[in-house]
């Protein structure tokens, strides 16, 4: 696309959707590279006011996201972030709260800031903390959004540490608890991240079977599930997206464990609610209206427990045993989770990346609304 100006670039979108071109063509931008989308990230959050280096920050996060495979909380968050600003939801300026500092713990109150950039400065300030006690916890109430866990884990793996992070928002209700038909609950999602010898090995999951924007991209595409793992009001299992989305009353994401195992899933929503908004004194009580998320990070330094040799030679062993287990399918060898992302990383770093029309229409009408220029492909 051309570079000369957000109006021109964005009836270029337009017209490339309404022109009889292949429908790879149609469905799909060309390639950015990955520099050229962090600038312009950065430059739409500051074009709305944002500080210079929470935009950077967001950029840098947002299009790794995209290039880890993990696109529904890539570039595709910005324009949810870019409404929820103009409504006045994300704060743009200024510093976290401390509220308590132990040294080993820590608790913020993050005044609705930025959640990459909240969580990310954790994880820095974190990381020495670990090199000296073995053990840093920071519990962050009133964050914005802090996007995709693994990437932000995977700062502290890149340096040979382990981090887990627990993230739940207490204004938020998707999820019913086990045995229920009421949501309450987020997706709660947890991660963890340490190294290993091919790649960080990068642990993401939730406690809901399904996350709210995989729901939210489905019902868009008039799509279904591939299986039931929604249910209704009245507590039936469905693979409908709008029971959560354009239904009343509004149904909910199914717990980890589905309807036979889903006590599983409940107890992980409690655990990470536990440390989330529990250590974090702010929560359900408190009942906020203002979308965001309570954080509970842990960064460990192997060096001041057996040691980091010793951390490497258990947990890469055990790698390499699940690698060339006998896998079911001869096509389908066992994978960790992080190796998919570490592809990503390195296919995108040649071929930079390319987006959906859909996800890139609103990048370009914000870029419009702005005045920033779209990137050029690469």
């Amino acid at each position: 696309m051309s570079s000369n100006g957000p109006a021109r670039n964005l009836k270029a979108l337009t017209e490339m959707q309404q022109s009889p071109m292949s429908e790879a063509a149609i469905t799909e931008t060309p390639f950015y590279s990955t520099a050229a989308l962090e600038q312009f990230a950065t430059a739409l959050f500051s074009q709305i006011g944002m500080d210079a280096e929470k935009a950077q920050t967001l950029g840098r996060y947002l299009v790794l996201t995209d290039a880890m495979g993990r696109r529904t909380h890539g570039l595709a968050m910005a324009n949810l972030y870019l409404a929820d600003i103009e409504k006045g939801g994300m704060t743009l300026s200024g510093e976290q709260q401390v509220i308590k500092d132990n040294g080993i713990s820590v608790v913020w109150d993050g005044g609705y800031l930025p959640g990459l950039w909240l969580v990310n400065k954790a994880i820095e300030e974190a990381i020495p903390r670990a090199q000296k006690y073995g053990i840093a916890a920071y519990a962050i109430r009133r964050s914005h959004h802090i996007g995709c866990l693994a990437a932000l884990v995977k700062q502290a793996a890149d340096r040979g540490l382990i981090a887990q992070i627990s993230n739940s928002d207490p204004a938020g209700a998707r999820v019913a608890p086990y045995g229920g038909c009421e949501a309450l609950f987020t997706p709660n999602p947890m991660a963890m991240g340490y190294p290993g010898a091919q790649n960080p090995v990068l642990i993401d999951i939730c406690a809901s079977i399904t996350t709210t924007s995989m729901t939210r991209q489905k019902y868009a595409a008039g799509q279904q599930f591939e299986h039931p793992w929604l249910l209704d009001a009245q507590g039936s299992p469905t693979r409908d997206p709008a029971v959560l989305e354009n239904q009343q009353p509004r149904g909910s994401l199914q717990l980890l464990g589905g309807q036979e195992y889903g006590h599983k899933g409940f107890g992980l929503a409690l655990g990470i609610e536990a440390l989330s908004q529990g250590l974090s004194g702010h929560g359900r009580k408190d009942a906020p209206k203002r979308w965001g998320g309570n954080v509970f990070l842990q960064v460990i330094d192997p060096e001041l427990f057996a040691g980091r040799e010793a951390f490497t030679e258990q947990m890469d062993y055990l790698s390499e045993r699940c690698r060339t287990n006998q896998p079911i399918h001869a096509d389908k060898p066992v994978r960790l989770p992080g190796d998919h992302a570490a592809v990503g990383i390195a296919k995108v770093q040649k071929q930079g990346l390319a987006y959906d029309c859909q996800t890139w229409q609103g990048l370009a009408e914000w870029a419009d609304k702005l005045k920033v220029i779209l990137p050029v492909s690469a």
